[in-house]
């Protein structure tokens, strides 16, 4: 398959450009954005297993990869990455001439996806949202928790290393390391390659400075419940059983929105890194589920 086109578009506000990685192509067009502190670049075997049936648009979003990174940190707040999303959007359906296809989002991506959806229905004809960040009861208690006791994502992020001398470093160190394990080489492969940056000194680094990682996950989450409903496209949640979030959460959402509807699956939070072949067979169903509707 040949390689993504790397382009850049305008953001939701001035001063801020959004890069994007394109797979090309005629067929209508799948809208892909990350988790916190991920990249375009991680959606790659889910654009190369849709090839000929969509083109695979993914995003890099704002203070990620290889779009703006604004300094202060109120532009991270969540609604900010829900403007950047449909900024993109409407650009891809104007050049198309038709709605995105499928807008999927992974973990705070999916938030992003299921927020944007809700707000501007007509730019999306289906939407999954993989394991988003939406907290219930039970979360909301264990993050209170965890920042009584100094240990919350964020204080974290705030203290993850963010430089090797090499990718191959990198690469080895992450092959042992317990957040890594259960990635599939290539997803380790593809955030060396997209995820990291070289410095002047040789080095490379992450492209996400853990500070705007650290400033998404302190920030205040979108309440989505209030406004899901608007959606009428077919909308599919896949939960991650071995994750923290609550499917009862999910179900409550997904009941509030015409064709909404949840499927809990025997995988980790980090389903797009460990077995992607789960998220293109969602895609692939929640297309099918569109073009049914509308015959």
């Amino acid at each position: 398959m040949p390689e993504p086109a790397a382009r850049v578009v305008p953001g939701s506000e001035p001063g801020v450009e959004i890069a994007l990685l394109d797979w090309g192509g005629d067929a209508p067009v799948v809208l892909a954005h990350h988790a916190n502190g991920f990249c375009a670049g991680m959606w790659s075997p889910v654009a190369e297993a849709l090839e000929g049936r969509f083109r695979v648009v993914a995003i890099d979003a704002r203070g990620h990869g290889d779009s703006s990174k604004p300094e202060a940190l109120e532009a991270y707040a969540w609604r900010h990455f829900v403007d950047d999303l449909l900024s993109v959007a409407d650009t891809l359906a104007e050049d198309a001439g038709a709605p995105v296809r499928v807008g999927v989002g992974h973990s705070f991506g999916g938030a992003a996806t299921l927020m944007a959806a809700s707000r501007r229905p007509e730019l999306f004809a289906a939407a999954l949202f993989v394991d988003p960040v939406i907290l219930g009861p039970k979360m909301l208690a264990l993050v209170e928790e965890r920042r009584h006791a100094g240990g919350t994502l964020a204080d974290m992020t705030r203290r993850r290393r963010r430089e090797w001398a090499s990718r191959q470093e990198a690469l080895a160190t992450w092959e042992t390391h317990p957040f890594f394990c259960d990635w599939t080489p290539r997803a380790r492969e593809l955030y060396a390659r997209f995820g990291l940056a070289e410095r002047p000194d040789g080095k490379v680094g992450l492209k996400c400075p853990p500070e705007v990682e650290a400033a998404i996950f302190d920030a205040r989450p979108l309440e989505p419940l209030p406004v899901a409903r608007r959606f009428g496209g077919p909308a599919l949640f896949l939960h991650a059983g071995r994750g923290n979030f609550e499917l009862a959460v999910y179900q409550e959402i997904a009941d509030s929105m015409p064709r909404g509807r949840v499927e809990s699956l025997d995988v980790g939070h980090l389903v797009l890194m460990e077995a992607p072949e789960v998220v293109v067979d969602a895609i692939l169903r929640v297309d099918a589920e569109a073009q049914d509707s509308t015959g």
